[in-house]
């Protein structure tokens, strides 16, 4: 059963180790479907490119193993608090990659200071505070998703599709897994675009509103011009 989100999350896992945002099982992938109210993601543990449709472990909404004998991702709770407060997402992703790792443990939010970036978020990709004291005890990887969603008050998931998570690193969502998996990319080259920039210039300013409009809108907006029309 499940077959679609078996195939979307195991593409978006091995997708992560193609693209080389991950090593080993230092990351993980999933995959929901909404009308059935499950989700499929990596097993713990379990290589992302050894990602398979038949190794996914789906879960319901409260965590619990629907099918599957293998452990689910350590950090299935964080996933689950995004797709419950995010409905219009798919599918989340979650990398140790280095250059937005390196954001995530200096505590900084990602500015926008180029139209790449400005192509997928509409805005500085938010790094949340780290996890202290209480919040890193038992229930820690239902606290990450928390700590995401108050820092993405007054945000939109979809304008902004990804989150610096302080400390640790980062996680991307999309329309489905394959697309955080993309998302999770594309964070991963601003973020060293951005510590480039800075290392030559560390003054230089965040891109200007228009800019930063004229190249989000023309991929995401309304009037998209990017790309090719689709007939029907």
């Amino acid at each position: 059963m499940y077959e679609r989100i078996r195939r979307e999350a195991a593409g978006a896992n091995r997708l992560l180790a193609e693209y080389g945002l991950v090593i080993l099982a230092w990351g993980n992938g999933s995959a929901i479907d909404r009308e059935a109210a499950v989700v499929a993601i990596k097993p713990s543990g379990l290589p992302c490119g050894e990602a398979a449709p038949e190794n996914m472990v789906i879960v319901d909404l409260a965590g619990r193993v629907v099918e599957g004998e293998l452990r689910p991702s350590s950090d299935t709770a964080t996933h689950l608090v995004l797709y419950q407060a995010f409905p219009e997402i798919g599918g989340v992703v979650h990398t140790h990659s280095s250059a937005a790792t390196a954001w995530a443990q200096a505590g900084r939010a990602l500015p926008v200071l180029g139209t790449t970036h400005a192509d997928t978020f509409y805005g500085p990709v938010p790094c949340t505070p780290p996890l202290t004291g209480e919040d890193a005890g038992e229930d820690y990887e239902k606290r990450t998703g928390e700590i995401i969603l108050r820092t993405f008050s007054g945000l939109s998931p979809s304008a902004v599709p990804a989150a610096l998570v302080g400390g640790h690193g980062p996680f991307a969502w999309g329309k489905d897994a394959l697309a955080a998996a993309e998302n999770a990319l594309i964070l991963e080259e601003v973020a060293k675009t951005a510590a480039l920039t800075l290392s030559i210039a560390p003054l230089t300013p965040p891109l200007n509103s228009s800019l930063l409009d004229r190249h989000y809108f023309r991929k995401h907006g309304a009037r998209a011009t990017y790309g090719q029309k689709r007939e029907g």
